[in-house]
């Protein structure tokens, strides 16, 4: 049976990387596939991992309608067996739609990876259908870490250095070196983004505002405001 499966987790947990090797894998099994991409930190028509992987993609706009394009391909003779969809929280919801269709009326797989919230902690319009649609929503297993070392779970957005909460939804930018990146000029402004805990989310204190309050500002302060990682009832252990 054909399914929908949206594999999501914050930024840096390796989403395009398992979007690549899936493909390769069931490339490698003879089936046929196609590759979307929307918004790729590479600005380009292709996939990328931060580990150095890449592959060609189609670039999903806001006419794109996948129903159409796959009906194409197929009356043309090309064989598509799967999707792989990455950076779908960008898709439209009826783009998400029209995914669903493709695995209930033509039996394509459709594995869409994606991140749920933005740098406002608010659900994307993709995410948030594909959350409503899909037969599995997957966590990805390899966990982003904060820069005090508990895992991630929020995607913040850095100008300049800055972590910001306010502005567009969609500005294209990568996980930046943990906040060591030169501040760009007031009229080109440099947007990262930093994955964070909860707690520094909410306290609005990314590794650079961290290193700015440490009393050694060379290095990570650690021991600033760090998060207490979980204990087990039975209390810690020995």
């Amino acid at each position: 049976m054909a399914e929908l499966v949206f594999f999501t987790g914050t930024m840096d947990c390796g989403k395009s990387t398992l979007a690549l090797q899936m493909d390769h894998t069931h490339h490698q099994r003879g089936r046929g596939g196609l590759l979307f991409t929307q918004h790729d930190r590479s600005g380009g028509a292709v996939i990328t991992s931060r580990l150095g992987l890449s592959k060609g993609a189609l670039v999903v706009g806001d006419d794109l309608d996948f129903w159409e394009l796959v009906v194409e391909q197929r009356t043309n003779g090309r064989r598509v067996d799967y999707l792989i969809c990455d950076e779908a929280q960008f898709y439209l919801p009826e783009q998400v739609d029209q995914l669903a269709r493709l695995v209930d009326e033509m039996a394509v797989d459709v594995y869409a990876f994606g991140i749920t919230a933005d740098f406002r902690t608010e659900l994307f319009p993709g995410s948030r259908r594909l959350i409503e649609l899909a037969d599995r929503t997957e966590q990805l297993q390899v966990r982003a870490l904060c820069w005090c070392g508990k895992p991630a779970t929020v995607n913040a957005r850095v100008v300049d250095g800055h972590m910001v909460v306010e502005g567009e939804q969609i500005v294209v930018g990568d996980v930046g070196g943990a906040g060591e990146a030169d501040a760009g000029s007031a009229s080109v402004p440099v947007v990262e983004y930093e994955v964070l805990c909860r707690r520094h989310y909410m306290r609005r204190m990314n590794s650079a505002a961290a290193r700015a309050a440490s009393l050694s500002p060379e290095l990570l302060p650690f021991d600033l405001d760090l998060c207490p990682l979980p204990v087990s009832p039975e209390g810690p252990s020995a």
